[in-house]
């Protein structure tokens, strides 16, 4: 008996999401590297982990009605082989007998024999229904947003946020986080201009100057090989833009601008070619240190004007009031980002706000303190909760009478729909209508102190 080595691989990175909480998608860069993939199977185990992983979920709940018992009763080795074989049969079309013989088969060399009959039993009952149908044996009991979460496959308290911002477009909403985004790059200003690429199959971005997209690996793209470009949604890029664009005083020129959460690096690579254009500079700051080694990575191109350091945004390592712009892209749910990180819906939990709510407000304060009176702080989030956006800002504005909330949408008057619903100065942009991450920004001027 054999199994294919794009399912080995997959069975393998998914295996790690499972046991050890792995990203997906460095687990399956590092299965694909062991197992020696080439380009076509590497597209077969992206396809397996990735689709596994977005819909794991509702795949989960289809495998405990078909065994007729819970998954924690089960080896999640086994679990894993199973939501394996539920999305080929249900997703990739993969014929049922097909599927079953697969999962036995992978059961059997990455388990062991004992196990084989309990796949088949089970895999054999999952093929009985469609996705379709079963969405809807799951859905015939639930009140109306716990049926939108299990027919677009998301926990019922994404299913609520997205309700509540985008009413009778939030099934759209939700849906468009399943197809996955096609690799968004940015060019690094100072070091290549976007019409200066040629490349056959690229599509500029609609909205950010800098930025195009193109299918397919981006490291064969050269200007990505030489560092003059890198990977970055275009979403992201629009708020390292807005925070170029905010309008400061002219006796703080001269001042640097801050990254205060800079990892992994691409908004602030973005940030330190615009600082340099305008003669400016740029610090970034990250507390993990690999994560600030990828951002000094992602900067290596730029000759100077940027320094990175290792540090923690809530224990500054500068001075107060020290830089004209500051971006404080804090740490989030990031359930704006689900089109690329395909198992953090399934991941992350509505418990886990309060502890990050807490923490952004502990960075927001820190970004403000380093913020020069006329300078410019862009709040920026990956998630649209209310808790971790408008009424973070909110409730910052409530207690800072200095802070003066800019205008942003008008910053970007070719995005259409960019205000926020809650509130029309702040920018929430979202994936089914701008082809971007669900971004969040707000910009805070520093007016004098009272």
């Amino acid at each position: 008996m054999t199994v294919s080595p794009a399912r080995r691989a997959a069975y393998d990175a998914l295996l790690q999401v499972e046991t050890q909480e792995a990203f997906a998608n460095l687990a399956l860069a590092a299965a694909v590297a062991e197992h020696g993939l080439d380009a076509q199977q590497a597209a077969t185990a992206t396809e397996l982990v990735n689709g596994t992983a977005r819909l794991m979920g509702t795949y989960d709940r289809i495998i405990a009605r078909a065994a007729r018992r819970e998954l924690s009763t089960l080896e999640p080795a086994v679990v894993t082989v199973l939501r394996l074989s539920t999305h080929e049969q249900l997703s990739m079309r993969t014929p049922v007998h097909a599927a079953v013989d697969e999962a036995v088969n992978l059961g059997r060399i990455a388990v062991g024999h004992r196990v084989t009959g309990v796949i088949n039993a089970i895999a054999r009952k999952v093929g009985i229904n469609d996705l379709s149908g079963w969405v809807q044996a799951l859905s015939a009991d639930e009140d109306e947003l716990s049926a939108l979460g299990t027919r677009t496959h998301h926990p019922r308290w994404i299913a609520d946020v997205y309700d509540y911002l985008l009413g009778d477009d939030a099934e759209a909403g939700l849906l468009a986080n399943n197809t996955p985004a096609v690799p968004t790059l940015v060019v690094r200003p100072g070091l290549v201009e976007r019409d200066e690429l040629s490349e056959p199959g690229l599509e500029p971005t609609p909205y950010s100057p800098f930025g195009f997209r193109r299918p397919g690996n981006p490291g064969g793209l050269k200007e990505v090989r030489q560092g003059r470009a890198g990977v970055q949604d275009e979403g992201s890029q629009l708020m390292a833009w807005l925070l170029a664009l905010a309008p400061t005083t002219e006796e703080i020129a001269d001042l640097g601008w801050l990254d205060l959460c800079a990892g992994p690096g691409g908004k602030a690579a973005l940030l330190a070619g615009l600082a340099r254009q305008r003669g400016g500079w740029l610090l970034a700051s990250e507390k993990a240190p690999h994560r600030a080694e990828l951002v000094r990575k992602a900067m290596a191109r730029y000759p100077d004007r940027w320094q990175v350091i290792t540090a923690d945004g809530l224990a500054p390592a500068w001075q107060p009031r020290s830089f004209a712009r500051v971006m404080a892209d804090v740490p989030c749910t990031g359930i704006g980002s689900l089109r690329r990180r395909s198992e953090s819906r399934w991941r992350r939990t509505e418990e886990q706000l309060e502890e990050l709510v807490a923490l952004q407000a502990g960075l927001l304060a820190q970004a403000w303190a380093a913020t020069a009176e006329g300078g410019v702080l862009a709040y920026v989030t990956c998630s649209p909760h209310p808790l971790e956006t408008v009424e973070q800002v909110q409730a910052f504005l409530d207690t800072h009478p200095e802070a003066e909330l800019l205008d942003a949408p008008a910053l970007l008057p070719d995005v259409p729909e960019a205000a926020h619903p809650d509130e029309p100065l702040m920018v929430q942009l979202w994936p089914h209508r701008h082809g971007t991450d669900a971004m969040f920004g707000a910009l805070l001027r520093r007016g004098p102190s009272t």
